[in-house]
Order: structure tokens, then C-alpha cells, then sequence
């Protein structure tokens, strides 16, 4: 509730942004927090910190969770990373890069436990300004910084190393930001305060939605809350304009920031042009308790006012919009008094994006996780088209391969990399319990489906018993493409460290075609 000033120079700017400081004790936020909270006003203490300024507006900063923010899954570390200061990743202004790292693995430095990479937008960054009056401004990135990661691999798990410290220090799930500085390259932990959505769930109790009948797909985004909700558009561009909201409605502006939590806490859900996992939207909506769909790109201008949709966020990462109102069911399950049995009960999982819900299930491991699920919704392309690039035909599929690849210099190593974070999201889940990992078992006509897939498929009557599992996977044609799966589980157990997975192969008709494969 009380203000931050960045970039102050000088003595004079010093006393004046301190000023500031002091009188945003009774700005109009900080007036009703109190009241809602039963604080005297005159019985709140305000501190200043002073702190040398981080040069990340020629690095990169963001802000970090110890704990999954979207199910209270505690081995995992979320990340969030984009150019320039980080005012713009906390007000979700940017969709940020996203990464996540295996916490428990941490400790090992042979390891790297980073279960997911995912590339944002990363529109503008926010940099010092040589305008005394303003001291901070946005300009737009480049389209190489929009096309590269912010961190790297090692300054990624130098940061969850940050936070697993904090954690067990606090001895609580933490809420951290950070920057880099871009002049000497270091790392540095700005603020660390408990995290108060997750940690605070009820530990025994799951709630499912599900979605029947549904209209068409409009829009998607980063899904928070993992909630379904139905409702009629207000569409608020300016914060200025909240009287305008109707109460009930679902709002979609272009960012939110405390200004507008009087409307959010009326909002059935709520939907962002900008913003991540860790922006104030998600964070507020956490809160609150209502579905989100941040970093949809141009909400404001696909949706208009008044518009019915349905706000869909049980689907994993991926936050829908869909036209009109859907049908869809809430089931509550009670984990308090779930009996033990003598046979393994083991999970049947598919989707790595929605893997960490089921992390409270007193499970046995994963007794069988598709890895064509993770192939026809992560990587999308055959991984022969990524193989053979040179030789893809259609330039509609050589511009979809490009678009998919941001960030990879080698496209073989995308599907590698793409395939591995997946299935590790998975084995994360139940580790060190056994997780049975299915080799790819996709139809000719399912590979035909990929993007360059038609050109290196051929067609067959019967899919169903042809070209499929073992038989594939040692021809002349495929064994190739193979290979990248076989690279992929090598890195999921031995680099990544989830020696807990273990194969199966497909559709094998004989002991010879096993010694094959």
C-alpha cells in the first residue's frame, strides 16, 4: 500500500522521494487497507529503506515464489524474468519469461532441475530516464530481447538457490524479487516477504471443474486459479473509468494495479492484456479467489463490453475464453479420509500443465504418462521437419517452425529440450515413485498432423495396426527422430536427476522387435 521510488539522484531527490514515502501512509489505498484490516491510523509505524540502485535497467529483474503459485505444489520454484526494471513484471505491464526449477534437487550441483522454460512477449522495458521530473521510463525491446531469454541456465539456479535459502531461513513460502545488474552481472535478492495465497490453503480438500458444451475459442492466455467462471464483459481501459464497472461482470483491461482492487473484488474474473503468473492481476485474483487470465496479448481490443464468455482456467497453463456461457461442474474431494490400500494406486497423467494439481492424491507414482501429449501440445512439429529443416516444402509450416523455435539456435535441441521439461513436470510430481513414461505412439495420421508432418508421412489404410510403437522406431525413415526421444529421457534421468522414470515401448508384435529398438 505505500510507495516505492526508484532511480532518486541526489541529496534533494532523496529528502523529496522520502517525503513521498511518508505521505503515502495516507494515500487512498493505504486508508482503506486499515480500515478493512480494523488498524488505527495513527497506530502504524512506516520505515524508509534506502538501498544503492540495481543498474537491471541494462540487466533484467522479476520476481520469484518458493512455492507453485497456482496449486501449492512446495517443490517447486517459479521464476519470473523480463529486460529492464522490474516495476513492469510486478504490475504486469510485460509477459515475462517463466521458468520453474525442482527445489529438492537443488543441493546437488550436478544436477539441473529446470522443469519448465517457457519464452515471454516482453513488450517494453522500463529504464532511468534522464528527465529529472520522471526519473524512470518505458521504451520498447528489441525484436532479439522479445526472441531471447532473460536468464540462463546457470543464473537460473543460481536464483532458486536464493530462494530455497530464504525458504528454509523464513521457514515459510517466500515472495522475492530480484535484478540483475547489467554491469557486473550479479544477482541480487531486493525484497523477500511470505507468500499468503498457497500456504494458507486448506491442506485436505481439492476442487475439480470441468467443462461440458463450450463455444468457440476466442482467446487464451496464462491461466491463474485453475477456477471456470461464466459472465458478461466490462471492459475498462482506464482506471479512471471503475464507476463504469457492473458488479458481477468479468473484467478485462490492459493491467491492473492497486487502484483497481475495489472493482476486482466485484469481478466474477478477471482478464489482461499484459502480465504474468507473479503480476498484480494474478497475485490480487489469488487472493480473492476468482479465475484470471493474464498476458492474452489484445483482450481489450478481440473482447468488447457487454460480450457473454466463459473464463476457463482448468485447463492447465493455458487460460481459454470462450464464447457465451458454458456448461461445467464442480466437484469438491476430501483427501482427510482417504483409506489406505494394499494395491499401488498409481496416475494415469497426460498433461504436463496440469500434472502439479494432483500433488496432494496419496499416490504411488505414475503408472502411465503419454509422451505424445507433450509432442502434439508443447513441441507441435514432427520432429523430422525440426531434423530436416532445410527440406520442409510449405512455407506456411517453415514460418510456424520458426515461430515455435524462438530462443533455440538448434531445432533438434528444441524438440529435446521442449520433450524432457515436460515429462520432468510429470516426474516431479510423485518423485522418486516410479513414473512409466510411454514412448511416442502416435498413427501416421496423428504425425501427418504435425506441423511439416504430411511430407514425411506416408499414407496407410489402417493406421490403427500400421506403422506405429517399436516398428517405427527402428526403420530407415524414423529411427532418426527416434533417437531425439531416447536423448530426451537420457537428460530427464541423468541431468535433470528423475532417475525415477522408466520406459515403455509401444505396440512391439514380437521379442525380435524389442531387441530392435
Amino acid at each position: 500500500q505505500k510507495e516505492t521510488y526508484l532511480n532518486a539522484t541526489g541529496e534533494k531527490q532523496l529528502l523529496e522521494t522520502s517525503r513521498l514515502c511518508y505521505a503515502s501512509l495516507f494515500a487512498d489505498r493505504a486508508i482503506s487497507y486499515r480500515n478493512v484490516q480494523g488498524f488505527d491510523h495513527l497506530d502504524v509505524a512506516l520505515s524508509i529503506g534506502v538501498q544503492l540502485m540495481v543498474r537491471s535497467d541494462i540487466g533484467g529483474s522479476g520476481v520469484m515464489f518458493s512455492i507453485d503459485t497456482e496449486t501449492g505444489f512446495p517443490k517447486s520454484i517459479l521464476i519470473n524474468a523480463a529486460w529492464g526494471l522490474g516495476e513492469n513484471v510486478v504490475q504486469g505491464a510485460v509477459t515475462p519469461d517463466e521458468y520453474q526449477v525442482y527445489k529438492p534437487f537443488l543441493d546437488n550441483k550436478k544436477l539441473r532441475p529446470i522443469i519448465e522454460k517457457r519464452l515471454g512477449a516482453k513488450e517494453i522495458k522500463m529504464i532511468y530516464s534522464e528527465d529529472p521530473n520522471e526519473m524512470t521510463k518505458n521504451v520498447p525491446t528489441s525484436k532479439k530481447e522479445k526472441e531471447s531469454w532473460v536468464l540462463s541456465d546457470d543464473e537460473i539456479l543460481e536464483l532458486a538457490r536464493y530462494a530455497k535459502t530464504i525458504e528454509e531461513h523464513y521457514k515459510c513460502p517466500m515472495d522475492m524479487e530480484w535484478a540483475r545488474d547489467g554491469v557486473n552481472g550479479g544477482i541480487y535478492i531486493v525484497q523477500a516477504r511470505p507468500e499468503t495465497v498457497q500456504s494458507r490453503a486448506q491442506a485436505g480438500a481439492m476442487k475439480r471443474f470441468t467443462v461440458k458444451d463450450h463455444g468457440k475459442e476466442i482467446l487464451r492466455g496464462i491461466s491463474v486459479g485453475g477456477a471456470v467462471a461464466t459472465g458478461t464483459i466490462s471492459l475498462i481501459e482506464d482506471v479512471k473509468d471503475i464507476d463504469k464497472f457492473v458488479d458481477g461482470s468479468i473484467l478485462v483491461t490492459t493491467m491492473t494495479d492497486p487502484d483497481w482492487v475495489p472493482i476486482m473484488k466485484k469481478a466474477k474474473a478477471i482478464i489482461t492484456d499484459a502480465g504474468g503468473r507473479t503480476s498484480h492481476a494474478a497475485i490480487i485474483s489469488r487472493e480473492l479467489g476468482v479465475p484470471a487470465i493474464v498476458g492474452c496479448g489484445d483482450a481489450t481490443h478481440v473482447l468488447h463490453d457487454k460480450q457473454d464468455v466463459t473464463v476457463d482456467c482448468s485447463k492447465g497453463d493455458a487460460g481459454l475464453i470462450y464464447e457465451g456461457f458454458a456448461e461445467y461442474t464442480v466437484e469438491e474431494l476430501d483427501l482427510t479420509h482417504v483409506p489406505e490400500t494394499d494395491t499401488k494406486i498409481m496416475l494415469n497423467l497426460a498433461n504436463p500443465t496440469t500434472a502439479a494439481r494432483w500433488w496432494r492424491l496419496p499416490v504411488d507414482g505414475v503408472g502411465l504418462a503419454r509422451m505424445e501429449f507433450v509432442i502434439d501440445n508443447s513441441i507441435v512439429a514432427h520432429p523430422l521437419a525440426l531434423l530436416h529443416f532445410d527440406k520442409v516444402k510449405k512455407e506456411k509450416d517453415r514460418k510456424a517452425i520458426e515461430e515455435l523455435t524462438k530462443g533455440y539456435d538448434d531445432k533438434a535441441e528444441f524438440f529435446i529440450d521442449k520433450l524432457s521439461r515436460g515429462l520432468s513436470r510429470i516426474a516431479a510430481l510423485v518423485y522418486p515413485n516410479k513414473v512409466i513414461v510411454r514412448m511416442s505412439d502416435f498413427k501416421t495420421n496423428e504425425y501427418a498432423g504435425l506441423v511439416g508432418g504430411r511430407q514425411f508421412e506416408p499414407v496407410e489404410e489402417n493406421p490403427m495396426i500400421g506403422y506405429r510403437g517399436a516398428s517405427r522406431y527402428y526403420s530407415e525413415s524414423y529411427k532418426e527422430a527416434f533417437g531425439l526421444e531416447c536423448k530426451a529421457i537420457k537428460r530427464l534421468r541423468e541431468e535433470m536427476g528423475f532417475d525415477n522414470v522408466t520406459i515403455m515401448i509401444p505396440f512391439c508384435r514380437s521379442l525380435e522387435e524389442a531387441d530392435k529398438v
